[in-house]
């Protein structure tokens, strides 16, 4: 609905504005009985509203005082819902993209306004204060409108210029997403993001890393059946049940890897991650992950992608090939990057490898950390067990 506002008014804030408009009116007049084409509906109020606060910006030469939003006439929704609303993220991707905006913005811009993620949710993904987050997110709108960059996907010879920050907001947002493992908050946009990724993989077959991520997707959400115990707590990754997994998923993304090994060229990241996942997706009931193969190409993927985040993945799987202590010091060595301790995955690992290492002291207050910084239910849940079951062993 936002892409397809965004690219008719050619105003970004002005299709937020609108939008969020539209949603309190129909918030306010629904009720119990939603219109037949509830986004027709939404559309034409938005469009109306958006009109009304142009047409007095120009008559009263500044932005007017908020007004109730209009109400949409059955002409207006019949019309509305011939508007090009299906599914126009793609479009509004590729324009939060654009090789004008400053690299540190176009993904944050994209996973704010195409992905719905909260200033706090990016901020997080980024290893950055919120204010600084808030900060790149008004440039880049604002360079969007005072360029006048183009709501549409540009010709296919200049997708190469925006594909890299394409593909890292579709990561990110999985990320974000998949990290709920409950779906309690942002985890629908994951099931969004699969179906996005696969969009992508038909627009550009031959691409390896496009059809990598795709495959990437595909593997971590085939796991999402066997992520919550009976309680509702999350279940890590080596303890799942493989017999849960969606077999079909992993499939296609087996499939999808293997057409991106067959393209010329050099192994970039996505490829590396996917096999990482195919790596999991392969256990067998009762098998453990094979840690050594994991531990390997995280090896590869640090020195190609360097930063926290791999770093920390790469603990853990070098904790399941070689012990805890080993995990540990390979987390020690990243304890000073930027944000770390703000970041919850940091101190889940740690505290984790501490218990394994019999230190139980310390992992427990490296749970009660990770339990400070807010997490979503499932994993409060898993947390909070794991903080118990410590606290037990050691009265």
């Amino acid at each position: 609905m936002l892409s397809a506002l965004a690219a008719r008014l050619r105003d970004m804030e002005l299709a937020e504005d609108a939008f969020g408009h539209a949603c309190a009116a129909a918030a306010a007049s629904w009720g119990a009985a939603p219109p037949r084409d509830p986004a027709a509906w939404l559309y034409a109020v938005a469009l109306r509203r958006a009109w009304d606060v142009v047409r007095h910006a120009r008559v009263a030469g500044r932005a007017p005082a908020d007004a109730a939003a209009p109400v949409a006439t059955p002409e207006e929704i019949a019309m509305a819902a011939a508007e090009p609303i299906t599914d126009e993220r793609l479009r509004l991707v590729f324009t939060c993209c654009h090789p004008a905006l400053d690299p540190a913005a176009r993904v944050a811009l994209t996973l704010r306004v195409v992905c719905g993620l909260s200033p706090a949710a990016i901020a997080h993904a980024y290893l950055v204060p919120e204010p600084t987050l808030a900060q790149r997110l008004t440039r880049a709108r604002r360079k969007i409108r005072d360029a006048g960059i183009g709501y549409e996907v540009p010709a296919r010879p200049f997708w190469a210029a925006r594909l890299a920050s394409v593909l890292a907001t579709i990561e990110i947002a999985y990320a974000e997403a998949h990290g709920d493992a409950a779906l309690s908050g942002v985890g629908a946009v994951g099931l969004e993001m699969v179906a996005l990724s696969g969009a992508l993989a038909e627009m550009l077959p031959d691409d390896a890393e496009v059809l990598a991520l795709a495959a990437l997707t595909r593997f971590a959400e085939a796991r999402r059946p066997a992520r919550l115990d009976a309680r509702g707590a999350m279940v890590p990754l080596d303890a799942q049940d493989p017999g849960r997994w969606d077999r079909a998923l992993i499939a296609a993304g087996e499939a999808l890897l293997r057409r991106a090994a067959k393209v010329p060229g050099p192994v970039g990241p996505y490829q590396l991650l996917a096999a990482i996942h195919a790596a999991h997706a392969g256990r067998r009931p009762g098998e453990p992950p094979p840690w050594g193969a994991i531990a390997a190409l995280y090896d590869v993927l640090l020195g190609v992608r360097p930063g926290p985040v791999v770093a920390v993945n790469r603990a853990v799987a070098i904790a399941g090939a070689k012990g805890a202590a080993a995990g540990l010091a390979a987390l020690e060595a990243i304890s000073g990057a930027r944000g770390i301790e703000g970041w919850l995955p940091w101190h889940a690992a740690r505290a984790e490898l501490l218990a394994r290492a019999g230190d139980g002291a310390a992992a427990r207050d490296a749970y009660r950390a990770a339990l400070a910084l807010g997490p979503p239910p499932a994993e409060r849940l898993f947390l909070e067990d794991r903080l118990e079951a410590l606290a037990s062993k050691s009265l």
